[in-house]
């Protein structure tokens, strides 16, 4: 039946077991220490080892938020997950995934939406939770350092390996859940952060070298002044359509992509820097996952109180963003 709302019910986020400092990557590419901080503000971000997949790293996540919600494995009916590194090219991952969690009775689907995966997988599953009254688990989980190359600093600097989740549940109260989202793409960035070969317009060759199947990022300065754009623009306008202010925003959990981003785009909306959720420092970039990694850890240490307004923001490769209001 129907819902007349949704509700995150559970929240899980899961690392690898190897935690990589600046300093080891600043002496390989021949950079002054300190000097990651400075630009990025990452002291350490994790790397998986041998051994650790994205898919085991997604089950970790999706564990921790099915004990947290205290759902039976019955009852959930989707499973989205937001990865840019599925296991692999062909199948998708969620299939797997919903199998190692005993998912018998739901559907599973792998979503490619880079940096912004998680708000269309979260914007996704409340439809379904509103239309079908079943719940989704949402997991966004990306194993990037098996994806940069180490000899260019743009990307190399940045990028880490987590996981995060969040169950959605149905709930009757219509004053909460998801209470506005805006979606956005601009495709005349779709070259600015790139894996050159390997999908069919460019397919698996050896005529191609190995740096043509890892990632890099043409232009930085444009990314960061898009991904500003994009995430402030579609912030404000899902804080317009939620009808509330920016002053009764009680957390801002934007996509970590690097804290000079995350402080412009604070400054820009207005919010308290105190009110903004910041895991960068310790975690790197992680794409779709910064977001419900950020969350879990946030709810960990402060538990989200009923009636709390969570804004929502994410910019990324595409380029493809959005924004969303959630309250709790």
């Amino acid at each position: 039946m129907p819902a007349g709302s949704s509700r995150m019910a559970g929240f899980g986020h899961a690392v690898p077991g190897r935690c990589v400092h600046n300093a080891e990557i600043e002496t390989r590419l021949g950079l002054e220490i300190g000097w990651i901080e400075r630009r990025t503000g990452i002291r350490t971000r994790y790397w998986a080892g041998e051994g650790e997949t994205l898919t085991s790293l997604a089950t970790a996540a999706a564990r921790m938020a099915l004990d947290d919600a205290d759902i039976g494995a019955r009852n959930i009916g989707l499973t989205l997950l937001a990865t840019s590194t599925p296991d692999h090219l062909l199948p998708p991952s969620a299939p797997l995934l919903a199998h190692r969690l005993d998912l018998e009775n739901s559907g599973a689907i792998d979503l490619a939406g880079a940096c912004s995966g998680f708000i269309y997988a979260l914007t996704l599953a409340d439809g379904f939770v509103r239309t079908h009254g079943r719940a989704v688990l949402v997991v966004a989980a990306n194993i990037l350092s098996r994806r940069i190359n180490p000899a260019e600093k743009t990307s190399a600097i940045l990028f880490a390996d987590a996981a995060g989740a969040v169950v959605l549940v149905p709930d009757k109260d219509r004053d909460r859940g998801l209470l506005a989202s805006e979606l956005a793409s601009d495709g005349s960035g779709y070259d600015l952060i790139q894996i050159p070969a390997g999908g069919s317009n460019r397919p698996f060759s050896p005529e191609f070298g190995t740096q043509e199947f890892l990632m890099t990022m043409v232009d930085g300065r444009e990314v960061f002044s898009r991904a500003v754009d994009l995430m402030t623009n579609t912030a404000r306008r899902a804080i317009a359509k939620a009808e509330i202010t920016v002053g009764e925003v009680d957390r801002f959990i934007p996509h970590q992509a690097n804290s000079r981003i995350t402080d412009m785009v604070t400054a820009n909306l207005g919010v308290s820097p105190e009110n903004t959720v910041s895991t960068i420092q310790s975690y790197g970039n992680s794409s779709a996952a910064t977001i419900p990694l950020s969350l879990s850890l946030a709810n960990r240490d402060t538990r989200f109180a009923e009636g709390e307004h969570l804004l929502m923001a994410a910019a990324g490769a595409g380029l493809v963003g959005g924004a969303l209001v959630f309250r709790i």
